[in-house]
């Protein structure tokens, strides 16, 4: 009853909230979150993170992905590799130097200082997402390079966090440091096995989706692959999101791409996927927060200053326009769930200080609410730059 209690607020708080925000011109997404934070324990109370709505939140997450990769050009992706990989490395080691610097300035301890660069370092590319997809950009140039470098930014943070696991000799996961080689082996196993889910795995569970005689057949198996790759991500190291992603390529490449999205989409954006946005918010809480607002306010600018440079510096190195590699920036600023389920492993093997928890959650949650915001206006200048130079060019003979 509760839980039904509870995702009956949420998809009613988030469909009017949702109308309004689009109405005028704010992403849906950020209406969501703020649902989160008013609803929860931040303001008014009436909303805590059940395990039951966990688990909403958690197939919201990876159902979003599978739709992101369902809808990815894998050939954009292949054409864009290179500048993703830029994009990644240098948008990993600017936020992980600047944020050790603000742990620095702060007197945090060493340990403690790595593990919040670690935080900082990872993109949740969810949230960019969903504005992509409103502004019709997800397979644009510049959102391909944006999924691109989430994928191996994601990959490069999961690595730094089992080094710094097994340097501190803490179990995190059931993972120690002597059997960080295997899980690094496992992990790279996984990566390779991707590429056979794509050419045969996936293209035979399609076709013996539209052999069944059930309703939605085709749809349901690529649901049993999505959930498998993310199941067995997890398994290896990984995000469940990495896993969901490359499930979605993967269909995405079968006759039954279209049917698929048509199914899967009602699913998500009915139920689970709002629950998700909203569970972001729900993970604010404002209480002993106001003797550390200057560390939260220097962290937040720093966490979407440095990933902006990092990330739209890497752009730029491969070729993008100024424009374009700011625009790239903006699109892995959003540290939503990645950050905060790096942060919750991270205090779970005491590599934080529970003091500086519930600041680190905030200035998440800050970086994740600009986000939005930052990627819709670069990406409506990239958009009306292009809209220029189409006017002025000159007509050929």
């Amino acid at each position: 009853m509760e839980l039904l209690g509870n995702l009956t607020l949420i998809l009613l708080a988030t469909t009017i909230v949702g109308h309004f925000s689009t109405r005028i011109g704010i992403p849906a997404v950020i209406g969501q979150l703020l649902v989160g934070i008013v609803l929860g324990p931040a303001m008014l109370g009436w909303l805590h993170l059940t395990h039951g709505l966990e688990g909403f939140a958690e197939i919201g997450v990876i159902v979003l992905m599978f739709i992101a990769g369902l809808e990815s050009d894998l050939q954009l992706l292949k054409r864009y590799l290179k500048p993703s990989v830029f994009v990644a490395i240098l948008g990993v080691i600017v936020p992980v130097l600047g944020t050790f610097w603000v742990a620095e300035l702060y007197h945090l301890p060493l340990t403690e200082s790595l593990f919040l660069g670690v935080i900082f370092a990872a993109t949740s590319v969810s949230i960019s997402v969903e504005v992509l997809k409103e502004m019709n950009a997800l397979s644009s140039r510049e959102g391909t390079t944006i999924l691109g470098a989430a994928v191996v930014d994601d990959v490069l943070a999961v690595v730094i966090l089992s080094v710094l696991v097994s340097t501190t000799g803490t179990a995190v996961g059931g993972h120690t440091s002597s059997n960080l080689l295997v899980t690094t082996l496992m992990q790279i196993v996984y990566f390779v096995a991707i590429y056979f889910v794509v050419k045969w795995l996936a293209p035979y569970m399609a076709k013996m989706g539209t052999r069944l005689l059930i309703p939605m057949g085709e749809t349901l198996m690529a649901i049993i692959l999505c959930f498998g790759m993310a199941y067995v991500a997890e398994l290896v190291g990984l995000s469940d999101v990495v896993g969901a992603f490359f499930a979605g390529i993967a269909i995405s490449q079968t006759s039954v791409k279209s049917t698929v999205d048509r199914h899967i989409e009602p699913v998500g954006y009915a139920v689970f996927i709002p629950v998700f946005f909203v569970s972001i918010g729900l993970n604010m809480d404002f209480n002993g927060l106001g003797k550390q607002i200057g560390f939260i306010l220097v962290l937040t600018v720093v966490a979407v200053v440095s990933k902006l440079v990092g990330a739209g510096g890497g752009a730029k190195l491969a070729g993008f326009s100024w424009l374009s590699s700011t625009a790239v920036g903006a699109g892995m600023v959003s540290r939503g769930e990645m950050a905060l389920i790096i942060a919750q492993i991270g205090y779970q093997a005491k590599l934080m200080s529970p003091v500086r928890y519930s600041a680190i959650v905030a200035a998440i949650i800050l970086a994740t609410l600009v986000a939005p915001f930052l990627l819709r206006w670069t990406m409506n200048q990239v958009t009306k730059g292009q809209k220029d130079r189409s006017k002025v060019r000159p007509l050929k003979d």
